[in-house]
């Protein structure tokens, strides 16, 4: 029996009230007595419709819980005795906290089964609770987006089959050979495209054109025009894929697409219009510019590489870091160049002409750069200058591990959603036997219905019923591990049903 103290409790009023009115519950083989003046604080619960049972037939007490012993009085609950040991500080403390190790999506059922509703949680157990949810959409959204690249939607007519198709073979590598080679042909493109931008800079390579002004050599030039007119395909293929023609045409990466595709058109238009045209001193240093953000296609890179991907989000996700380090960078730039300008300014021979040209040497001093173009010659100055490059370091490192935190925990949160995803999809296969998931009308229903809804409720119901969903917990050295009481059994039996 759990060390609950029987005393007697006071009501409202004040007045002690009866210890009369105790009921026996026995949570899972552990016995519990509660006092019914404790248990009527929060009449709606399940537990409360318990006090008064005088008034009821043995049939309606039964049904208030898995088993009833008229004898004893005693009431048989099979739910999770450790989970219980939560619920019950709602009649002590009037909240509930959510103990470690407890699935969060378990325990709301259990909040259910007891009739308590999730207003009594704590906020710190609510954070918690919406992260998981969170987590858990984000696994109902892979399930559902592996399904329809699995299944496809059988209701779909000729030119949405194509469409799909052609969206699988540009932008899932993974989906075909195919797409993997055009993947592989396009980063090839990639890396072609950026060795002839800078070997066309050569002096050396460069031939004189018809007015004596270095330009491209004509080999290069047709490489470049081979590289430009694949990137023009792939991009037309994939707008023409695109399920979201405007969440597309925004997206970050394929505006970097674009920009590294008009520049060469657009000289092309100018050039169209004749020499004089190109004689123009602004059309000149347009067409410079325009040729400068062909250096954009680089970042076509992050397309192919789910590396760059992780560090650009965990370069987001650590924003307000670096947000702080530009605040301490410009803070430190201000105060140490002024005071170069003070102490410097009376020196015949200073380098320091006023505070805003000596931002540049506060910026190379404080990043450690030290170029020796600018620097003080006065011992007040020198010592301005020890200062400053010591508070640049101090600087530059506090946010580094931050920043390397959020990346580390970044990247194993995918790589565990990665993996919890395909387990839910390899048990649900054994669960409905084998090819049964091509022939479930009701699955297809949710991947065309309601996105990742669908999906929500029957992962939801599966992990807390049959323990097959991996919901993910912070893990004690700060990254992400598989919270779930089963899953080494789980991993087991997939892979003897397996082999």
């Amino acid at each position: 029996m759990w060390g609950i103290q029987r005393s007697r409790y006071a009501d409202c009023n004040g007045s002690e009230a009866s210890e009369e009115a105790e009921v026996v519950v026995n949570i899972g083989g552990v016995k519990q007595v509660l006092h019914g003046d404790m248990l009527t604080r929060f009449p709606d619960t399940r537990l409360a419709e318990l006090v008064d049972c005088s008034t009821k037939s043995l049939e309606e007490m039964s049904s208030l819980c898995d088993d009833y012993d008229p004898d004893s009085g005693e009431f048989y609950f099979d739910r999770d005795p450790e989970a219980f040991k939560c619920v019950i500080e709602l009649y002590y403390y009037g909240e509930i906290h959510m103990k470690r190790g407890i699935c969060p999506m378990c325990f709301m059922k259990e909040m259910d089964f007891w009739k308590i509703g999730s207003d009594f949680l704590d906020e710190c157990c609510k954070s918690h609770l919406k992260e998981v949810e969170d987590e858990l959409a984000e696994i109902a959204e892979r399930v559902r987006a592996i399904l329809v690249d699995r299944e496809g939607d059988p209701d779909a007519g000729g030119w949405q089959r194509f469409q799909v198709s052609l969206w699988r073979l540009m932008e899932k590598p993974e989906s075909s050979l195919p797409a993997h080679i055009i993947a592989i042909l396009s980063f090839i493109f990639i890396l072609i495209s950026s060795v002839v931008m800078c070997v066309g800079t050569i002096p050396d390579l460069q031939v004189e054109d018809s007015e004596g002004n270095l330009a491209e050599h004509p080999t290069l030039e047709v490489i470049e025009t081979v590289c430009i007119g694949w990137f023009t395909v792939e991009y037309l293929l994939r707008l023409i894929s695109s399920p979201n023609k405007v969440k597309f045409v925004l997206s970050f990466m394929n505006i970097i697409d674009f920009m590294a595709i008009m520049p060469f058109f657009v000289v092309l238009v100018l050039t169209s219009f004749g020499a004089g045209v190109m004689e123009l001193a602004n059309v000149q240093q347009a067409i410079q510019a325009l040729r400068i953000m062909r250096i954009a296609r680089i970042f076509k890179l992050a397309r192919h590489s789910s590396g760059l991907q992780t560090l650009t989000a965990a370069l987001k996700s650590s924003l307000k870091e670096l947000g702080l380090l530009l605040m301490y960078m410009g803070v430190g730039v201000f105060l140490f160049s002024a005071l170069g300008y003070t102490m410097e300014q009376n020196h015949p021979d200073t380098l320091f002409t006023s505070i805003p040209q000596s931002f540049w040497w506060a910026v190379i001093t404080m990043t450690t750069v030290g170029y020796g173009d600018v620097y003080p010659k006065t011992t007040l100055g020198r010592c301005n200058a020890a200062i400053s490059f010591l508070c640049g370091v101090i600087a530059i490192a506090l946010p580094i591990h931050p920043i390397i935190n959020n990346f580390v925990l970044f990247y194993n949160k995918q790589q565990v959603l990665d993996t919890a995803a395909k387990h839910e999809i390899e048990l649900m296969a054994l669960r409905t036997g084998e090819g049964e998931l091509e022939d479930a009308p009701e699955r297809r229903g949710h991947v065309r219905g309601s996105g990742a809804r669908g999906w929500d409720h029957s992962i939801s119901s599966s992990s807390c019923q049959s323990d097959t969903f991996l919901p993910l917990m912070k893990g004690p050295g700060g990254g992400a591990r598989i919270q779930t009481p089963s899953m080494a059994t789980s991993l087991e039996s997939t892979a003897e049903a397996t082999s």
